[in-house]
């Protein structure tokens, strides 16, 4: 059994859901359960369409939705009584919301009929080239989640269900990504990108062979091929540095994806729905020997630096548990962290209001933000072995003038993370890739 994610651009229109038909068709005799994205831009839609109601407006996006999806189905030849309850419903929902103040638990709600009405299209298009095959919503199949609304998480009960239900069906399942409910029957998502974490969720529940993300690119890159023309695909790459990859900016894989998949040693490649041909990525436990020490080059932007300084912090106790307390409360991650005796240096993701982070931590230090920033992040097993790699690193920064704030290397050794300036992000990222790739 093998688990194909299709994304929001694999789906995006009546040619590409044909396309993705195809693929899947061609799959069949390894027992494709297929998830899939909303159709593309659709969730940005529907967002917008939740935030437009609470001000008493939304009709024209609303129309937008819907002759959205009515066009991609009359292009495919299908019935428009297929998405006629989601129509309705989303009619009803953003008819209640009107001048009402938007919620999480609301908008959660807005958001989910991207992948409730993709599925059942792409569920008929493979009957109708005689693929055998039946669209779920994610939770008929026992995927709950806990009530983070927004960016939830899945149930530990949920691995069992969604196993024992999968088994019984005699079709080609074809799964909402991205969205589940709790145990109250309340809508969640699991945060942008989601959908590739619904697919290595349900990939370690059914034990799959492996896991496909269908995507747009040739599978992970040497670098965001935006920035750098001539980036490479990589064919394969350890979960340990995919992991490194997607957090720091690579932007093939959700964050969480990979972690059910490493759990279970499930294969995952990375695969273009736009050339089906090609062999894509493959993420292993262990990836094989690469001729070059350094494997890619991830970039995150919009990032704050906030420095934390403290004389109390010297031969002190707790401090450090004190200090990640405050963003813990505040339910912010943290990125990067680099500490001396009587200071410490971190990021945080976005470029928003942090007063109430800022405010507690100015009662136990002196605080410094800079906002704007961004994470270079060079990755690659072989970097552990090969002695120099840093000091190759940061010369090449040092020619191009481009300075470097903080650094930071994780206790994998597999990665050297360090701040420049917004400004100087894409600068840093083709002269390292120019030095390690030509």
């Amino acid at each position: 059994m093998i688990i194909m994610k299709f994304g929001g651009t694999s789906v995006g229109n009546a040619e590409r859901i044909r396309n993705t038909a195809e693929i899947v068709k061609s799959n069949a005799k390894k027992h494709p359960v297929v998830v899939v994205s909303a159709v593309a831009k659709m969730t940005d839609a529907l967002i917008r369409l939740a935030n437009e109601c609470s001000e008493g407006k939304g009709a024209a996006t609303l129309e937008y939705i819907k002759k959205t999806h009515y066009g991609i189905i009359g292009q495919l030849e299908l019935s428009n009584a297929l998405l006629e309850r989601d129509m309705d419903e989303l009619e009803n929902l953003a008819s209640k919301s009107k001048n009402k103040r938007l919620n999480s638990r609301v908008l959660d709600c807005f958001q989910s009929f991207g992948e409730r009405m993709s599925s059942k299209i792409v569920a008929a298009q493979l009957n109708k080239i005689g693929v055998k095959s039946q669209a779920f919503d994610s939770w008929d199949l026992g995927f709950l989640t806990d009530s983070e609304f927004g960016n939830a998480e899945p149930l530990e009960a949920s691995h069992a269900r969604i196993k024992n239900s999968i088994r019984k069906l005699d079709a080609v399942p074809v799964i909402t990504g991205f969205i589940g409910k709790t145990e109250n029957g309340e809508i969640t998502t699991l945060g942008r990108g989601g959908s590739d974490y619904t697919a290595a969720i349900i990939g370690a529940a059914v034990d799959a062979d492996e896991i496909q993300i269908w995507t747009d690119v040739d599978g992970i890159m040497s670098t965001d091929p935006k920035i750098v023309g001539n980036a490479i695909a990589l064919d394969n790459v350890s979960f340990a540095e995919a992991s490194e990859l997607a957090y720091f900016g690579a932007k093939v894989l959700h964050p969480k994806t990979i972690l059910p998949a490493m759990d279970k040693d499930i294969p995952v490649r990375v695969l273009n729905s736009f050339n089906p041909k090609n062999k894509g990525t493959t993420i292993l436990k262990k990836a094989g020997k690469n001729h070059r020490a350094v494997k890619a080059i991830a970039c995150k932007k919009n990032v704050t630096r906030i420095n934390v300084d403290s004389k109390r912090m010297l031969g002190a106790y707790g401090f450090l548990a004190r200090l990640f307390d405050v963003f813990a409360e505040h339910k912010r991650s943290v990125d990067v962290v680099s500490t001396s005796e009587v200071s410490v240096s971190l990021t945080i993701d976005g470029n928003g209001d942090l007063e109430p982070i800022l405010g507690e931590l100015r009662d136990i230090a002196n605080i410094d933000i800079a906002k704007n920033k961004a994470i270079i992040c060079v990755v690659g097993e072989s970097m552990r072995r090969t002695p120099g790699i840093a000091g190759l690193t940061f010369s090449t920064l040092g020619k191009s003038g481009i300075n470097v704030e903080m650094i930071s290397q994780g206790a994998s050794q597999i990665n050297i993370t360090f701040i420049v300036d917004g400004k100087d992000a894409e600068k840093a990222v083709k002269v390292l890739h120019k030095e390690y790739f030509g």
